[in-house]
């Protein structure tokens, strides 16, 4: 089964910034509600393979992009 993470945003203009930089550095991502266990200012996080969180950590803080957090997401709960 795929593991999954989600990036937390304050801003929904955050989100789609980082939406635009990963699909044009090829990652597979969906943005989704956020999920209800997750606080967030933002109601849209980010969908993710959970094996590329290191990565999109770093590409997100090069690019100066502002985030509240990268959670492992239980697909079980979600």
């Amino acid at each position: 089964m795929k593991q999954y993470g989600v990036v937390l945003f304050h801003t929904t203009s955050a989100v789609l910034r980082t939406e635009k930089l990963l699909r044009k550095e090829g990652f597979a991502i969906k943005l989704i509600p956020t999920p209800r266990q997750f606080s967030s200012d933002c109601g849209i996080a980010l969908r993710f393979d959970w094996n590329c969180q290191e990565r999109i950590g770093s590409i997100l803080g090069e690019a100066r992009i502002a985030f509240d957090a990268l959670h492992f997401l239980d697909t079980m709960t979600a």
